[in-house]
This record gives structure tokens, sequence and C-alpha cells, in this order.
């Protein structure tokens, strides 16, 4: 039970290391420092920082979006600024919207016309921030809101545990504030589950439901073509998840003695699933260094500042989820219920479905999200669509080039359609 300890005393070990290895990397690559002009200065320089990058820690990054561009189907460009603001709260979220301005009348009706999207992300490891590119294509054609998750191990105590139902009581919370009657929602990944059961329990007490859900690689049903994350899940007893995964959050945290799956925990896992893969990226960044291609290596720092950026979760919402959705699959079986309310996807009417998998998806496997259409009885035929994305893995339905050529103008009309 002291891990949580032990990596807190490693990173102040490394800190110094860290801090003068970034120090003689700027010295041996700065045009003005008389250390680049040694011979072999680039490498040098080139191997420091990547003892800095390897070893530093990385704190959550910024979404830093301050304005879109919007290319309208009659060849017109507009230009809108961007500014991110907190319009709800709650211990363990924040719900955060990306509001566009604009100059011209015409522009102003044009963005207030726009239908309005809900973007939860995962609570799963790493921050919402992940979804950056997912939210800037948004913006172009909605009003975008997002669940900011907030790292566990800087909630204190005080403010009480988080569990999975309390997820979809969120979720319930934000959609009641936003205002369900044109509200559509995007789900990534492991929010589906909530999502979907949020809007079960909506239903069925007769409350207004969102216009629209697109859920995107989500663990709905896991029977579906296990991968080797579902696999660990079935393979060993929630107990030694618990005892071995669950740490307490040491004093120098506004969290501490929470229980929380911690971060590094989580990096490791991430780092394990393809070490080949990290240990090549990160010499081809050092190859780029010394050959001076900058592009490149800005492209290795700005993902791996992301992939690098994790946070806490609470240990009873993880190992809630680990027996709900993993193991015992209580939603598929219509055997779920949230806080004394049983969860029944069959109640949605209202509202539009649309699934979307990548093909070449190891995270969530082919058929776990279509999984939904089997269980969202309710809603008919013609409401309900399913996208497979070609050459896809399971980032790339919802961030880079696949997501914003071949997947969002599906979304955007989908959306559109039942806006």
């Amino acid at each position: 039970m002291l891990l949580y300890q032990m990596h807190e005393l490693g990173r102040a070990w490394m800190a110094p290391i860290t801090y003068w290895a970034e120090a003689n990397a700027r010295m041996f690559s700065a045009p003005g420092s008389w250390l680049s002009g040694l011979p072999q200065a680039q490498r040098v320089a080139a191997g420091y920082e990547l003892v800095y990058r390897i070893g530093k820690d990385y704190e959550k990054p910024k979404f830093g979006i301050h304005s879109v561009v919007n290319e309208g189907r009659d060849g017109t460009t507009a230009f809108f600024p961007v500014v991110e603001r907190e319009v709800l709260r709650t211990p363990f979220c924040r719900l955060l919207r990306f509001k566009r301005f604009s100059d011209q009348a015409d522009g102003i009706v044009d963005l207030k016309d726009d239908p309005p999207v809900l973007v939860v992300a995962p609570l799963s490891g790493h921050h919402a921030t992940l979804l950056r590119d997912t939210v800037q294509t948004l913006l172009r054609d909605h009003k975008v809101y997002i669940t900011d998750w907030v790292d566990a191990r800087m909630v204190p105590k005080d403010d009480g545990n988080f569990t999975l139902d309390d997820y979809v009581a969120t979720i319930e919370q934000f959609i009641r504030h936003i205002g369900a009657e044109k509200l559509h929602i995007i789900s990534v990944c492991q929010p589906t589950v909530p999502v979907l059961a949020a809007v079960s329990l909506m239903a069925a007490r007769g409350e207004a439901t969102p216009r629209s859900l697109v859920m995107m690689g989500g663990p709905i049903d896991t029977r579906e073509s296990p991968t080797a994350v579902n696999n660990l899940a079935t393979q060993k007893p929630l107990w030694w998840f618990e005892q071995n995964l669950i740490h307490i959050v040491p004093a120098n945290y506004p969290g501490r003695g929470r229980r929380v799956y911690p971060g590094f925990l989580q990096h490791m896992g991430f780092i394990a699933m393809n070490p080949e893969r990290h240990m090549m990226s990160h010499w081809d960044f050092y190859q780029d260094l010394v050959k001076g291609d900058l592009d490149d290596a800005e492209s290795h720092r700005r993902f791996y500042d992301e992939y690098n950026a994790v946070l806490d979760m609470p240990a009873d919402y993880y190992l809630d989820t680990v027996r709900t959705v993993f193991q015992e699959h209580l939603l598929p079986r219509g055997l779920w219920d949230v806080a004394g309310e049983r969860v029944r996807p069959e109640a949605i009417s209202g509202t539009a479905l649309m699934t979307i998998e990548g093909e070449l998806d190891d995270i969530a496997g082919l058929g776990q999200t279509r999984a939904a259409h089997k269980l969202c009885t309710g809603i008919p035929e013609e409401e309900r669509v399913h996208l497979t994305a070609q050459g896809a893995g399971h980032y790339g339905i919802f961030s880079g080039r696949r997501w914003r050529d071949q997947v969002y103008p599906q979304v955007r009309d989908f959306i559109a359609k039942h806006a």
C-alpha cells in the first residue's frame, strides 16, 4: 500500500535530474550558446532532451482552442473566436462550454441556430483534452460542451466518494442544465455505458431526453469480440483489482487519504500494451533532433504531452466499472440498477441513435458498441444508424484525419437530420 508514496519519492528524486537535463539540452542547442558550436553538440542536446522528456512530470494540458474556421458548403469561409467557459462544477467534474463569437449580425444568427452537443469524455486515465480534435472539429457546426473530469487526487476526501452511480447522476444533471429538448450527446469510449444508463433512466421517468445519441467505440457489451483489455477484467477476480491497483493518495495532494486507481499505474498499463512502439517513437524523436527535423520532433512532443498526462480515478468508480461493465455485463443482460432504479434502454423512444466503431479498434472490439441497437428497441429502425470506420483504430474514430474526413461528416449529417 506504500506504492504511491514510493512513486512520489522517486518523482522527487528524479526532479533535479530532469531540470539538469532540460537546462543542458537548451545550452547545447540554443543559437546564442557557445556550447552549440562544439562538435556533436546537436547529438548531445538530443540526448539530454530525451532524458528530460522521459523523466519529467506531465501536467494536464490546456485545450488551447481559441478560434475555429468554418468552410461553408457555399464556398465561403467564416472565422470565429472561441472562449472556453466553465458553466457548471461538481467536486469531480467541470462542465465546459466552448463559446463562439462573431461581429457579424448574420453570423450571430447562424451560431444561435447551431445544435448544442455535449461531448462526454472518458474518465479512464487521460484528461478530456485528449478530445481536443473532436471538439475543434465539432465547433465548425455546433455549440459544444464537454465533461472535464477532475483528477481524484485533487479532490479533498471530505467531498465524499464517487461511484458509477454518481457518474450517471452527473450526466443527468448536465443534460438538465443544458436542456435536453435540443441537445445531442456524443459519448467516447467508456462513457457510452453511463450515458446510455442516464438517458434510459430519464426516459423511464418520463423526462425529456436528448434528440440524439452518438456512441463511439464503447463497451456496451464486452462479450462481443473481446479484446486484451476485456480479457484482463474477466481473468482476474474483483478483489485482485482492489488489492493490486487501488492505493491511497499521499499527503502532498488535496485528496490526501482518498482511495484511487493512480494515474501512473494506468500509464504503465498503456505503455505495456505497445512497448516496442513507444521505444521506437522515442528513438525516432532522438533521430529527428539530431537531423534537425524540428516539425516531426514537435509532433512527438505534442503527442506525448497529451499521452503522458494522466489522472487518478476514484477507487469506487473504477471497481464499479470493472464489475458492472466488464465482469457481470449487467447492462446488456438487463440487470443493472442505478440508485435503486432498473436501467431499461428499451424505454428510450424519442432519441435517435448512432453507433460508431473502428475497424481496427483493439480496445473496444467490433460489435461492442453496436450492441446498443439490440437494447434500444424503443427507437424506430429508421432512427438508428451504425458506422464502421474502415482502417480506423480506437483513437482514429474521434481524432485525426479519419475522424475529420471519414467519421465527422456522417456525425454532422446525423445530428443535422435530427436537429
